[in-house]
């Protein structure tokens, strides 16, 4: 996988509040959508920041997370097509 720094720009998001995700996700997936091994490392990324929040009890944090998780995936299945989507599915199994 790619390195990015989607992690970290995530985890600054998370100090200034809800809306600061929803701004840094936003951002990030106009931006990387149409290059499928960096849609790719964001959604791995959400899944880490779910888990995150989850494990730490910050429930608010994870549910959003996991919304624009499942937006992002469900973007990247009804986009990306053969070897793309094979690198998809590898790289999130």
């Amino acid at each position: 996988m790619i390195q990015t720094t989607f992690y970290q720009d995530f985890s600054i998001a998370d100090r200034f509040g809800l809306a600061a995700v929803r701004g840094t996700y936003y951002r990030a997936f106009r931006e990387w959508r149409s290059d499928y091994k960096y849609l790719t490392a964001l959604v791995i990324t959400l899944n880490w920041k779910i888990w995150e929040h989850y494990e730490a009890g910050r429930n608010v944090y994870a549910r959003l997370y996991d919304k624009l998780w499942r937006e992002s995936d469900q973007y990247a299945l009804d986009h990306l097509k053969g070897d793309e989507l094979a690198y998809y599915i590898a790289e999130t199994d």
